[in-house]
């Protein structure tokens, strides 16, 4: 696995008093969703971080190395998945949200968000973070380590998810999103489920107001 690149970071304009988290796709990096934060999401006193993962051989594309937070088997809710992968992202993850918090940030004010394998990792990750977070947002995602929620994990049964998915999305098909959301309000009632029609696996203008509305009402 090579060295990740370094997070694109977009300070806040203003005073900072909160933070958005926000992780890429599968052969994605974090520059692209830093230039659709700053230009079209942007919130003056909120900070973004958008990281990029390591590049490794990805299982599902035939072992060829490419940008991945963990190896994919494959997109089906019954594939096998790389449970110590996912745990080592896991990690990372946890770790840039400590460091906001050691900066003196709230963890009530950081929202931890991504699009599609990056949605997973953000929802696995909020979910198993052990303080209270301002909320999660899964764009064109799915739910991973299904079987391992909620489980012990309680700081954020009832923080606010944002789950977004195109009505055309052929690659993560919507029925994966609506199951996400069926599976998620199994233990957490506070999910708002939004579909955009004729959207495929990407994002459009309407999510992106829907998605900085969520921000502003959660931590600003």
């Amino acid at each position: 696995m090579s060295q990740a690149p370094p997070a694109v970071v977009i300070n806040a304009k203003k005073n900072h008093t909160s933070t958005v988290i926000f992780l890429h796709g599968l052969g994605d990096q974090g520059d692209g969703w830093a230039d659709v934060f700053a230009h079209e999401v942007r919130h003056d006193n909120t900070k973004y971080i958008c990281p990029s993962s390591a590049s490794r051989p990805v299982t599902l594309n035939m072992g060829m190395r490419m940008p991945a937070w963990y190896d994919l088997y494959g997109l089906d809710p019954s594939a096998r998945e790389d449970d110590e992968g996912i745990a080592q992202a896991t990690r990372l993850v946890h770790g840039m949200i400590d460091a906001e918090v050691a900066s003196g940030i709230p963890s009530e004010k950081i929202i931890i968000g991504g699009f599609s394998m990056g949605g997973a990792l953000a929802l696995y990750a909020g979910l198993t973070y052990p303080h209270k977070l301002g909320g999660i947002v899964g764009l064109s995602s799915f739910l991973i380590q299904r079987d391992k929620l909620p489980g012990n994990h309680t700081a954020n049964l009832a923080t606010p998810i944002f789950l977004g998915h195109g009505s055309n999305d052929f690659l993560v098909p919507l029925t994966f999103g609506q199951l996400t959301e069926k599976l998620l309000k199994t233990f957490n009632s506070n999910v708002q489920f939004h579909v955009y029609n004729g959207m495929a696996h990407s994002s459009c203008a309407e999510e992106l107001r829907d998605v900085k509305h969520f921000i502003n009402e959660k931590i600003n």
